[in-house]
């Protein structure tokens, strides 16, 4: 069987529209074993995911997370993507790790926007200046195409290196805002409950263990909570574990994930506040990789 090297210059060939539909697909399909290892070293980690969907293929995911590569000037993660055949288990792919993390990453976000922001949202707040938040201006533009970016990071320089407004006011940011987007390596919560306002729609990326947060327990209190999978957020990340421990939330209250109906992952009315936690598991992973794989075969 041959293998697939996929380089990052593949991503000539992507659409988010596409990528969106290839989620929507995936989840169509059965729900996958997924499952997750972390090794610590001080603030670094090593995160391996591994998936199979029963239907699509199975992927293996390494990546190291360094927040020290910020001053050397090198990306803050890196790792290796695999692919594996869905029936012989054969190595079909090598995608470039950092392409596969971009789409998934702003994808996942992106397809939770498009179900719950309000169709006329146009004032987006970026809560972080890293690739992520990049990336997430090229995705949300492409479903409201009047959006205004805004961008708030605790580092004044590396907001005003995105060529977009600089909040200075976080709070004053987030009440004037539509979407509030958070893509930071947060520890304890940015955003305020008291802070958010009727209508807006939170997407939370940033915090993807059990020691991060970006919102205060307030803030899950006050809004319709999602998550992309329960299988890899409930009791994996801070974000859900904290407000689930104090008792501002249940697990009931989290209203949907992507397996569910997607009539019910949905806004109900215009002044409701919604939160979508991003966990980014394995399987969106696998989903994004496959769709880019096919998109490189394809040409």
């Amino acid at each position: 069987m041959s293998v697939d090297f996929v380089p990052f210059e593949a991503e000539r060939l992507l659409r988010w529209d596409g990528l969106l539909a290839a989620f929507e697909a995936g989840h169509r399909l059965p729900k996958p074993d997924i499952k997750d290892l972390f090794v610590y070293r001080g603030g670094d980690t090593i995160l391996d995911r591994a998936t199979w969907i029963d239907g699509l293929g199975a992927l293996v995911k390494v990546a190291t997370v360094v927040p020290g590569n910020v001053a050397r000037g090198k990306p803050t993660v890196n790792g290796a993507v695999t692919l594996f055949d869905d029936v012989t288990g054969e190595l079909t792919g090598l995608v470039d790790f950092h392409l596969v993390t971009k789409w998934k990453t702003a994808g996942d976000s992106l397809l939770a926007a498009r179900r719950l922001a309000r169709k006329d949202a146009r004032r987006f707040l970026l809560v972080g200046a890293g690739k992520v938040a990049q990336s997430m201006v090229e995705a949300y533009a492409s479903v409201f195409p009047a959006a205004e970016f805004t961008v708030w990071s605790r580092s004044r320089a590396s907001a005003e290196a995105m060529g977009l407004p600089v909040a200075d006011d976080l709070e004053a940011a987030v009440k004037a805002a539509d979407v509030i987007c958070t893509a930071t390596m947060a520890t304890a919560p940015l955003i305020k409950g008291d802070w958010l306002q009727p209508g807006q729609h939170l997407d939370l990326i940033g915090a993807y263990r059990p020691d991060m947060r970006e919102v205060d327990d307030a803030a899950m209190a006050r809004a319709r909570v999602f998550v992309d999978a329960r299988a890899t957020t409930l009791h994996h990340i801070g974000e859900l574990m904290a407000p689930l421990k104090s008792g501002a939330i249940t697990e009931a209250d989290v209203v949907a994930d992507y397996y569910d109906d997607p009539a019910i992952y949905v806004r109900r009315s215009e002044d409701e506040i919604t939160i979508a936690k991003n966990g980014g598991g394995a399987h969106l992973d696998l989903m994004t990789a496959a769709y880019i794989q096919t998109a490189w075969r394809a040409v």
